[in-house]
């Protein structure tokens, strides 16, 4: 008989040994971008199969309106509205087992800002349950710092400095070229309806101050974005002594008058033409090719709707391809098979064939190398590794900078030059037939940077690779046949 109860006893313990779990999370918080994926893991200790039990993810005090339930094997339609279509159960490593292991992680899509805070994993059954919270930190980087320049009666000169598509705010420090720290004229920011931070803030330099400024802005992560701005150029001389300032406005007096006479002279060719892109610097293309490079288009990290050549030189859309989208087919890139982590590098690309109307859509930059196998425009970013002039047909041509810059090119470049200054942080265009510098983006690159080639949609020229300084083709060669279908090269 009392071996009898004694076998009943060791049955119930065991029965209730095996009901008992406790819920198991990680130590610290999980951190993570605006956008990303991101896994929560939690998991039952000791392990045993958790199909049959009930697993609730929810925030705060929201335990009746999780972000996700799982009952009788299924996840149930409760769910706080925000995370429906974004969370799923996951597994936490490529070693784990899932629910027949007792592994009950959570995974989020597309995070936002709202996302950030305490999440609990809750898991039931039986007779036994457990809870444990964790929590989330959503970080997002921003833009890099655009700077515009402003003089100042004084003589000095007034650098802004804007940001946006930042969280949390972050802290921003102004330096001169000798890594000197510059005090900022003050700081401001505000929030979108997103949550995000827009930052602006501003200093006053002189030419004893720095002839190189930069405008840095980082998270407490360590992450960073920085932009800078050569004010050798721009600032004007020391005014304290009258003698070289009276020199100056006389020499200024007169350089105004030569334009004037020039622009007077020379006013009938001028019409009906911006005259500010008339007398823009003339730049030394023949100095500029010393730094070429040869360019080919790498068939493994283009979009498959391109048709390319043979020699990797010349791209255009596939006829009939239908964009993703509305407007300028970001997605339609090609990526350059040369990738550069220093130096100077320069090529040209080539707009205009023969007997054909001249291009009208294209995108032209560089890119973070391995960032082809984004699709969603809104990527297309410096933040996310994209620098680039656009042409986008009649809506005229702009920068992915943010805010995206909007430029009036006159003539439209038929031939663009790209130098990319690596060390410098400084990518440049211009357009080489009339000798003229465009634009030049400021950024900090980081990793191998690629060329960025995109010939948008509908045109009949093709883009052209150009191997400096070799002249144009004659008409007769250009119009031979130069397109295949890529997969085919």
């Amino acid at each position: 008989m009392m071996s009898i109860i004694t076998l009943v006893l060791l049955m119930n313990l065991l029965i209730k040994t095996s009901e008992s779990f406790s819920v198991v999370v990680p130590g610290d918080q999980i951190v993570a971008h605006v956008g990303s994926t991101v896994t929560l893991p939690c998991w039952i200790s000791p392990p045993e199969n958790a199909e049959a039990l009930e697993i609730r993810w929810y925030r705060h005090d929201q335990f009746s309106n999780p972000v996700l339930f799982y009952q009788h094997g299924n996840i149930q339609d409760l769910q706080e509205e925000s995370f429906r279509n974004r969370s799923s159960l996951t597994l936490r490593s490529d070693l784990s087992g899932g629910l027949k292991d007792g592994d009950v992680s959570l995974r989020l899509e597309n995070l936002t800002v709202q996302d950030e805070g305490s999440f609990h994993c809750y898991v039931s059954g039986g007779s036994a349950y457990g809870n444990q919270e964790m929590a989330l930190k959503v970080t997002a980087v921003g833009s890099t710092p655009v700077l515009f320049p402003q003089p100042l009666d004084d003589g000095r000169m007034n650098i802004s400095c804007r940001s946006s598509g930042w969280y949390p705010e972050p802290n921003i420090t102004w330096m001169s070229d000798e890594r000197k720290v510059l005090r900022p004229g003050g700081t401001s920011g505000s929030r979108g309806a997103d949550e995000m931070f827009s930052v602006h803030s501003w200093t006053a330099v002189s030419r004893s101050d720095a002839q190189l400024v930069s405008c840095s802005m980082a998270l407490k992560t360590g992450e960073f974005r920085e932009g800078r701005l050569n004010i050798q150029a721009i600032i004007s001389s020391d005014s304290s002594d009258p003698w070289k300032a009276l020199f100056f406005i006389l020499l200024l007096c007169a350089l105004l008058g030569l334009v004037g006479l020039i622009l007077y002279k020379y006013r009938h060719k001028l019409t009906g033409k911006n005259q500010a892109d008339e007398i823009v610097g003339d730049p030394n293309i023949e100095e500029l090719r010393k730094h070429a490079v040869q360019i080919t288009i790498d068939h493994e990290r283009s979009h498959p709707d391109l048709m390319i050549s043979k020699d990797c030189k010349v791209l255009r859309d596939r006829a009939g391809y239908i964009p993703t989208g509305e407007g300028f087919p970001y997605e339609l890139c090609a990526s350059g098979a040369q990738t550069f982590t220093s130096g100077r590098h320069y090529w040209e690309v080539e707009l205009v064939v023969p007997h054909l109307p001249p291009k009208e859509h294209w995108m032209i930059g560089v890119m973070k190398h391995g960032n082809f196998s984004s699709r969603d425009r809104s990527a297309f970013t410096p933040s996310n590794g994209f620098w680039f002039l656009c042409s986008d047909g009649p809506k005229g041509f702009h920068t992915n900078t943010d805010p995206p810059v909007k430029l009036s090119l006159t003539p439209r470049p038929e031939r663009l030059g790209v130098l990319l200054d690596y060390d410098d942080g400084q990518l440049s265009f211009y357009n080489v037939k009339e000798r003229k510098h465009l634009l030049t983006m400021s950024s900090r690159f980081t990793g191998s940077v690629a060329p960025l080639f995109n010939p948008g949609v509908g045109d009949q020229s093709p883009i052209k690779i150009i191997d400096c300084p070799e002249p144009v083709e004659s008409p007769e060669e250009s119009s031979q046949p130069l397109l295949g279908n890529s997969s085919d090269a």
